[in-house]
């Protein structure tokens, strides 16, 4: 092999790198800004419902009439409804699982895959596989509250068509309509979350639809890649963190003893982001428009921790992220602990579909290159043992 046939040098994870050009949204992680499409995804969640934003990713652009907005609120809720081999087949899942939520939604959602008789995306017409994009994200909700619910030993509650998605997944969840306020707390939660950038889970869901792979495949695989801890188990650690803490005096020598051992504080700091998460920034309001204990303890212990992190670490500080507030405005709600990872896959997959999509219109293979760093080849095999 010559120089020039040698692999580009890369940071490790890709750091830095475009892989490619996207019309969805971008991380401006200096700025502590980011969008979905040319909106402000602050803005979004501030203003419009999670329907609108799902049809602005799916489709490139926010319903302008009520005509439009009923119109994508009915398809989508009509997606809602299980084949009958599947939800047959959800208590089985369930009593097979020996791991968490996205465990058994990974097993589900392949299940579901199969029994709508998903094709690859290259042998579907995009009206097909717009139908397909619906379907996934449409009952993923049902299927992370009905598996949730069965592992429990709690009933199934079906989805009511007359509720909002968020709303609905609250109610199917909990199995109590939800009121106005923690039903609009969790829609905003959604939103914020839909999609950020080319994350880990967000890239695999790319890499895999790039192969023509059915719809369903990516998801699942997306779904493998968010269960690890650094990508979406941060929420419920930092209510851990809240809990050990317990009181605002509590918490300066519990997190100096952390960073004695340089351990992370659960909920702060970034990979992108060098400012203020502007996802935590509206967090941060929403739960203070729930109130409650543990709402006013995460205010005052935040302000502790941000103090302590600038004199620890004043070349560079580290800001709250979206994980903070998020898990404090999830338990305001009802949603248990064990189910906010789940619930940020709710929001997510609208966002990997997205970009499934895109990706399917580029029809072209991710299939990047390592370098070697091994011994020298070709070194001389050496004879069987005799």
């Amino acid at each position: 092999m010559t120089t020039t046939d040698q692999p580009l040098a890369v940071p490790p994870g890709l750091k830095g790198v475009a892989v490619t050009g996207t019309t969805l949204g971008d991380v401006r992680g200096e700025e502590g800004f980011y969008h979905y499409r040319q909106y402000s995804a602050v803005d979004l969640a501030a203003t419009r419902h999670l329907e609108d934003v799902w049809r602005l990713m799916l489709d490139g652009a926010l319903p302008t009439t009520k005509d439009q907005v009923a119109a994508f609120r009915a398809e989508t809720a009509a997606a809602r409804v299980l084949p009958a081999e599947v939800e047959q087949a959800l208590p089985a899942i369930v009593s097979a699982s020996r791991g968490g939520p996205l465990d058994s939604l990974r097993t589900a959602l392949s299940l579901y895959g199969a029994a709508r008789g998903l094709r690859p995306l290259w042998d579907v017409d995009a009206r097909a596989r717009r139908a397909d994009l619906v379907a996934l994200a449409a009952v993923t909700p049902v299927l992370t509250a009905a598996l949730h619910r069965l592992n429990r030993g709690l009933p199934v509650v079906a989805p009511d068509p007359r509720l909002d998605h968020g709303a609905n997944y609250l109610y199917m969840l909990t199995g109590d309509r939800p009121g106005p306020e923690a039903a609009r707390a969790v829609e905003q939660y959604l939103i914020l979350t839909v999609d950020h950038g080319f994350n880990a889970s967000t890239f695999t869901a790319r890499v895999i639809a790039s192969t023509g792979a059915d719809a369903a495949a990516a998801v699942v695989g997306a779904l493998g890649a968010l269960s690890g801890p650094l990508h979406g188990g941060a929420p419920s650690r930092a209510l851990d963190t809240l809990d050990a803490i317990g009181t605002p005096e509590a918490a300066e020598p519990y997190v100096r003893d952390l960073l004695a051992r340089h351990e992370r504080v659960m909920g702060f700091g970034h990979a992108v982001y060098r400012t203020l998460d502007p996802r935590s920034e509206m967090l941060r309001e929403v739960a203070r428009s729930l109130g409650g204990p543990l709402v006013d303890l995460a205010v005052e212990v935040e302000g502790i921790i941000l103090a302590l992190l600038a004199e620890t670490r004043p070349a560079r500080p580290l800001y709250t992220n979206v994980e903070y507030y998020a898990g404090v405005v999830m338990n305001a709600c009802g949603i248990p602990r064990d189910m906010f990872t789940a619930t940020f896959a709710v929001s997510r997959v609208i966002g990997w579909l997205a970009n499934v999509a895109e990706q399917a219109d580029e029809r072209h293979l991710i299939r990047p290159s390592a370098r070697y760093v091994g011994p020298e080849p070709p070194a001389p095999v050496p004879p069987e043992p005799g």
